[in-house]
């Protein structure tokens, strides 16, 4: 099971909620280069760490993520 990123909702959730990546990484505590990767779909999550994102945009986790 793997978990991916929705690319464009992820992306427009932590515009909506007026973050950048780097302020996102550092509330999260994941590196900028790691939520840039997760943005792109190119690195998959852990289910600890989308919820902690999904809490941190409110969202929804389904509307963030998909399970593969």
């Amino acid at each position: 099971m793997k978990i991916r990123t929705k690319s464009e909702a992820f992306v427009r959730a932590r515009i909506v909620k007026g973050m950048s990546q780097r302020e996102l990484a550092k509330q999260s505590g994941l590196s900028p280069s790691y939520i840039s990767l997760l943005e792109r779909s190119v690195k998959t999550v852990g289910p600890a760490t989308a919820k902690k994102l999904s809490e941190l945009l409110e969202q929804p986790l389904d509307t963030l993520f998909a399970i593969e």
